[in-house]
């Protein structure tokens, strides 16, 4: 279980790496001028607009944003079921910085309106909190590993499971 989340995780890391390419993280208020054209003129944060503008002008940026989403969802459940099964020492602070980044992630896109912080502190939280699950499920599968050693049957296994998953949604 371990090594197909940190499978979905590489697949969060690279959709997340091509969104962020496109992504301006400021609350400057502009203009919408992009494709969509009942939005043409509304006043939004540039953050907001960012994200509209990679979504309906950009190659698959839909696709990756929606896709960023759903295994994201996906890898929250598996962190919930591999934490339930005991595997990792730290569950409660994989699940909380899971759901931190999934929050700082709506309020860097400038979805969230409970709390009012600067759009780059959520973008900043965002990729913070991602890199601290990230560097956990290292530690946590490499001491997982170290107890049973992985074949290449299994790593293959989690691989495409990983696969199933993504391709799955």
């Amino acid at each position: 279980m371990g090594e197909t989340l940190l499978y979905c995780f590489a697949f969060l890391l690279l959709t997340g790496a091509y969104l962020a390419y496109f992504y301006t993280p400021s609350g400057r208020m502009v203009p919408y001028a992009g494709a969509y054209e009942p939005l043409r003129g509304t006043m939004m944060t540039a953050a907001y607009d960012s994200i509209l503008t990679m979504s309906f002008d950009e190659p698959a940026g839909l696709l990756a944003r929606q896709s960023h989403t759903k295994v994201m969802m996906v890898f929250a459940v598996g962190a919930v079921v591999w934490a339930l099964l005991g595997r990792v020492r730290y569950a409660l602070a994989v699940l909380g910085l899971i759901a931190v980044a999934g929050v700082a992630g709506r309020g860097a896109a400038d979805e969230l309106v409970l709390v009012r912080l600067p759009i780059p502190v959520w973008y900043g939280l965002h990729l913070a909190a991602a890199l601290a699950v990230l560097v956990t499920l290292v530690v946590s599968a490499r001491r997982e590993a170290a107890r049973q050693p992985r074949t290449l049957a299994f790593t293959a296994l989690a691989a495409g499971l990983a696969l199933l998953t993504v391709y799955g949604l």
